[in-house]
């Protein structure tokens, strides 16, 4: 029993060494599950024993009970499927080998997501105008998306709008930017649509053709702050092109967006403009600057004051004091024939136009130069609806390597929740092969044999062929949290196995019994507490695999892979394990003769 409850703690190590966003959500589940643990392996000890001998009845003999005609039901059930097993040991090992590589093909075709999707009930929609565009044109636009939202989708109760920055620039954005909550009815009073998916396809759909030219990102409150946070874009997975030239930058960015565009699951499609600001160029003319005895300095510091801004003084109103800043009138700051006709005082009293001591143009320059540690870089990015993560990631990542053809020096690397996801995988591959290592010493320990311990460890893929069917089955994608459910279901699959095994040497040793009938007679004696294990269990994550209520999304995947690992460890157990045994035994007592 107390190997039993170690080789479970051992089990939840793995989780222990999550961090970021999983081990936030699953380290309290394992730390819960661990103190549990030690606590009924002092309650084992201490308290089972005493409170048995008080309670349990003297007599060895009793009544058969329900629970006693169920178990009945079952071995008679079990018993010709184990008898047909020991018969057919090739074929019952054969068809288990196959099972399990048919696992193996599924889990590496189903694909793979961060975290499943929370469903929070509403949409956050980021609305993007072209770069430079007035903060009268941002209301407007905003002001006729909330108008086209309302009158068309039954579902929307509100639309609230954020624009620019707030006083705390915690949420910093440009003038052209937006962001849109817009509040849902419960979805019994939804009339368009069924899933929040189909709603925002449609809303998107029904934008576009009412205001072409706006672009619509349509994610959740909570998932967009996060994805803010973690990577700096509003997006689910976002695209870094790294490198030097801009031009070169901006060239690249638009062809992975083109292709990401071509991708199915990726909506939203975003290409982060670095262009696009009107800006008035002022290159001076040194020589006609010499004809006039003027400095750059000098004229430098009028077209500031003109345009900019120069403090002159202090005004002083009781207690408080204010710059005095002296500038142009706003009809003189308005264009580019305002910067041209702006005077320049000289040395002798002349006054010169500005276009008279340069070139003065209107050109596009760059809107922003982002870096991430140091170096300049681009971002495409793009929402995930319909299709897990990684499937789209690969996809994208084969199209760019094979259409795009990046310059020495450049370079992309993935953020988002595909970022997340590769990070987590990366520590659980340390951890979890770790964790069984250690389990397998820990039998070792207890059994003093490589044999039976090899044996019981057969447990763990046995069991991960149900779990990886179970996702199958639901349309579920791998994910940490369904990965976290494999951890949890290997303890208990491997705790069957001890049971199983532990009988059969206790037989094997005590008795005269032949091998075959050590075998029957074990699995006959261990079924009740295998299929007890097995069924409370499964009962206990019954009501997570159902549930629809909030955070559910999460949670599914981790009950759905514990059931049906445990139902097919159960089943392979009961009949591979012994087959198995007897293999092995047989191959153990030839060799000693």
């Amino acid at each position: 029993a107390a190997f039993g409850q170690i080789i479970i703690l051992i089990v939840y190590l793995p989780i222990l060494s999550l961090t970021g966003i999983e081990g936030k959500m699953f380290k309290p589940m394992a730390q819960t599950v661990s103190f549990a643990i030690l606590g009924a392996l002092i309650l084992s000890l201490t308290y089972v024993p005493m409170i048995s001998a008080l309670l349990l009845s003297k007599t060895t003999g009793h009544q058969p009970n329900f629970s006693d005609k169920i178990i009945s039901f079952f071995k008679k059930l079990y018993q010709p499927v184990i008898e047909s097993a020991l018969k057919h040991r090739i074929i019952t090992v054969a068809v288990s080998s196959v099972l399990l590589a048919a696992s193996l093909i599924i889990f590496f075709r189903m694909g793979g997501e961060f975290i499943p999707t929370l469903d929070e009930g509403d949409f956050a929609v980021e609305t993007r105008l072209i770069t430079g565009s007035s903060l009268s044109e941002s209301v407007e636009v905003n002001l006729k998306t909330a108008d086209v939202l309302i009158k068309n989708f039954p579902e929307v109760n509100a639309v609230i709008g954020k624009i620019g920055t707030s006083e705390i620039p915690t949420d910093p954005m440009s003038i052209e930017v937006t962001d849109l909550i817009i509040t849902l009815k419960e979805k019994d009073e939804w009339v368009t649509a069924e899933t929040r998916e189909e709603l925002a396809d449609k809303m998107l759909t029904k934008l576009e053709a009412e205001l072409p030219g706006v672009m619509y990102g349509f994610q959740q409150p909570i998932q967009l702050r996060t994805n803010e946070l973690m990577t700096g874009a509003k997006q689910d997975v976002v695209i870094k092109i790294f490198g030097e030239d801009l031009d070169l930058l901006a060239r690249y960015g638009e062809q992975v967006g083109k292709l990401a565009r071509e991708v199915e699951g990726a909506e939203d499609v975003f290409v982060e403009p670095i262009g696009g600001l009107p800006q008035i160029v002022v290159k001076w003319n040194r020589q006609r600057l010499a004809q006039f005895g003027l400095s750059i300095d000098e004229v430098n510091r009028v077209l500031r004051t003109g345009f900019a801004g120069e403090v002159a003084g202090l005004v002083f109103e009781n207690e408080k004091r204010f710059d005095l800043v002296v500038r142009l009138a706003n009809q003189n700051r308005q264009n580019i024939s305002n910067v041209k006709n702006l005077f320049v005082t000289t040395a002798s009293g002349m006054q010169v136009p500005l276009e008279q001591l340069g070139d003065i143009t209107l050109t596009i320059g760059a809107n922003q130069i982002q870096r991430d540690d140091a170096k300049r870089r681009i971002v495409v990015g793009f929402n995930v609806r319909g299709r897990d993560v990684e499937s789209i990631v690969n996809e994208l990542n084969e199209l760019i390597s094979t259409r795009v053809k990046f310059e020495p020096g450049y370079y992309t690397t993935y953020g988002g929740s595909f970022k997340n996801l590769e990070e987590a995988k990366q520590r659980l591959s340390v951890a979890v092969p770790l964790a069984l290592v250690l389990i397998f010493l820990l039998l070792y320990f207890t059994f003093h044999s490589f044999r039976h311990s090899l044996l019981i460890f057969t447990a763990i893929p046995l069991s991960a062929i149900g779990g990886v069917f179970a996702l199958w089955l639901r349309d579920m994608p791998f994910s940490i949290s369904a990965g976290v459910g494999f951890i949890a279901l290997f303890g208990v699959a491997v705790l069957n196995g001890i049971v199983l095994i532990a009988e059969f040497n206790h037989l094997k040793k005590q008795t005269a019994l032949t091998l075959h009938h050590v075998v029957i007679q074990g699995t006959k004696l261990r079924l009740r507490p295998v299929l007890m294990t097995a069924l409370v269990a499964s009962l206990g994550f019954l009501p997570m695999a159902l549930s629809h209520g909030s955070g559910a999304e999460v949670q599914r995947p981790l009950a759905t892979v514990v059931i049906g690992g445990l139902i097919t460890a159960t089943l392979l157990t009961l009949v591979v394990l012994p087959v198995l045994y007897t293999l092995f035994e047989k191959k153990t007592q030839s060799a000693e003769l």
